[in-house]
């Protein structure tokens, strides 16, 4: 498996050596990184290409990185149905340079891409309709980054008063967010509210 999977990659590196930035096998697959601009040439050499016929775009999606300087890769996930093989590539980006859109290659890419732009704020140049799809209208922030707050930002009620739906700023008291990692299984090192007699004396025997 692994020798077929080297003679493969070491084929379309030959293919594409001006855009090839790593290749290695891991996890049972060839995996490339390749640069950002050259990701539409690449993906229709694979998909073209008589040796490759990687027809079908399986998943396209994001993974955050927040202390690079490129902190997203997006990772295109292929298949050949005709060789029983798949392929996984990948390019860099940070939140402001968008990556030409696979669409036009692949047309499956619309809500892959979509949903990128979504949970990670991933921009993709010459995308037909690049807009949010899982979130609500209005959201703030982008949710699969590892940056983004568990409680979120915003949230939703029921209003009986107006009689609609209402967003309101997330407000949690700071004795909340003093989380101090520990085993559930042991507890705290500090009384919640409303818990303030478990940091006390335990009554005596005479009371």
């Amino acid at each position: 498996m692994d020798e077929a999977l080297e003679e493969l990659g070491n084929y379309i590196g030959g293919k594409i050596a001006g855009a090839l930035q790593a290749k290695k096998i891991e996890f049972g697959e060839l995996t490339l990184t390749v640069a950002r601009s050259q990701i539409l040439s690449v993906l229709k050499l694979l998909r073209d290409d008589g040796r490759c016929r990687f027809e079908v775009l399986i998943d396209l999606c994001g993974v955050d990185y927040p202390s690079r300087e490129n902190r997203f890769d997006i990772v295109y996930h292929l298949l050949s149905p005709r060789t029983n093989q798949r392929i996984r590539v990948k390019v860099e980006t940070n939140e402001s340079d968008a990556v030409p859109s696979a669409t036009a290659v692949f047309s499956v890419a619309d809500w892959f891409e979509r949903e990128a732009y979504d949970m990670y704020g991933i921009l993709f140049s010459g995308h037909p309709d690049l807009r949010r799809m899982l979130t609500d209208y209005g959201f703030q922030g982008h949710p699969l980054r590892k940056d983004f707050p568990l409680t979120g930002y915003v949230e939703v009620r029921y209003d009986d008063v107006e009689k609609r739906v209402v967003y309101e700023p997330v407000k949690l008291n700071q004795e909340f967010r003093n989380f101090d990692f520990e085993s559930p299984w042991e507890g705290v090192n500090y009384p919640l509210p409303g818990d303030e007699k478990a940091a006390g004396n335990p009554p005596s025997g005479n009371a």
